[in-house]
């Protein structure tokens, strides 16, 4: 795959696009999005996600406000770049800048040797997000189906 077709499109599988999953905490949630992540790609390691997107927290809650997060990390033997979409049933405490609890998630693993156009993504799913309008309508859809429709533009 070449850096210049990185686009939402083509990192978010149907399978990886989760609508109002029950979460108790922060670390549920990762390990949710983690088993997830590695049951559709059984190439990855669910216990590497799982401890490179919390080192990265770690590092700095990724939790961009407003109910908001981008979960990301960089990952040893990940050969594309891979995103999960979830919508929370309830917000749950994820340490955001501004302490709101996070509803609505979009996880990046990418691969170790990560370029720069691995974190434009990262630059342009906070520009989406911060459409509150487009946020209000990822949280009202009601299938997983819709969910990706929505976040793909293939409405």
């Amino acid at each position: 795959m070449t850096d210049s077709t990185l686009t939402i499109n083509n990192i978010l599988a149907p399978e990886l696009t989760l609508c109002r999953v029950n979460g108790t905490s922060k670390k549920r949630i990762l390990e949710f999005i983690a088993e997830k992540v590695a049951g559709q790609y059984p190439e990855l390691d669910e216990t590497q996600i799982f401890n490179n997107l919390i080192a990265r927290e770690r590092l700095g809650s990724t939790g961009i406000g407003q109910g908001i997060a981008i979960p990301h990390c960089r990952l040893e033997g990940c050969t594309r770049v891979v995103g999960a979409l979830v919508t929370m049933e309830e917000g749950v405490a994820f340490d955001a800048i501004d302490n709101q609890p996070v509803d609505l998630l979009f996880t990046l693993i990418v691969p170790r040797e990560a370029t720069s156009e691995h974190l434009e993504l990262l630059s342009q799913l906070a520009e989406q997000f911060n459409d509150r309008s487009f946020c209000d309508a990822l949280r009202a859809c009601e299938t997983a189906e819709g969910l990706h429709q929505k976040m793909t533009g293939n409405t």
